[in-house]
């Protein structure tokens, strides 16, 4: 009895430590920033447009629903391609969608040829009405890579992607003007003079 319960412990510790090796793995970062238009016009983009993000991402080509998905909610997948050949891409799901709080995950499943592992790679979108015309954009993002050391190398462009996202929101709600690399230069140099 007493080596099987030896045994036992073993095995859980062997597990706690596996498991906290893991989560120290995982990389994260926050986004937030601040956009002049209501709630539901910002949600109407991230929320609700789902399989159009190429119209609000800079670096996004092109992107479409896919596997059956029609339309943003519970379930929908989408896939956006970083390049014209489709080589460099994500294929992401929207999960826990909450159009109610203005929220959902993004639950990344691949990311072409980079090396992420679905467990611990999503993102969370979260929407705030600061007053009514005002909203906090917060994408807080959680990946891992193997190997691990991999994410902490590519953290700080991740991080500068989405700043660039979060930027090219305001303008496609603002505007209605698709956003893409040609032109987001000078959307981004508007913004900082403001």
């Amino acid at each position: 009895m007493n080596f099987k319960l030896s045994l036992m412990m073993a095995f859980l510790a062997l597990f706690s430590f596996t498991n906290l090796n893991a989560q120290k793995k995982a990389q994260s970062f926050t986004v937030t920033k601040v956009i002049n238009a209501p709630i539901d016009e910002v949600w109407a983009v991230v929320g609700e447009d789902y399989g159009a993000i190429a119209n609000s991402h800079p670096a996004i080509v092109n992107s479409d629903y896919i596997n059956g998905s029609l339309k943003a909610g519970e379930g929908a997948e989408r896939v956006c391609n970083f390049n014209d050949s489709g080589t460099r891409y994500l294929h992401e799901k929207q999960i826990n969608y909450n159009p109610e709080s203005y929220t959902f995950k993004n639950q990344v499943f691949q990311a072409g040829k980079f090396p992420v592992d679905p467990d611990y790679t999503y993102a969370i979108y979260k929407l705030e009405a600061v007053d009514a015309q005002t909203t906090k954009f917060t994408f807080d993002m959680n990946y891992r890579t193997s190997p691990a050391f991999m994410g902490g190398m590519m953290k700080g462009k991740f991080k500068r992607l989405i700043e660039d996202y979060a930027i090219a929101i305001e303008h496609h709600v603002k505007t209605g003007e698709a956003v893409n690399k040609d032109n987001f230069k000078s959307i981004k140099k508007q913004q900082s003079t403001r």
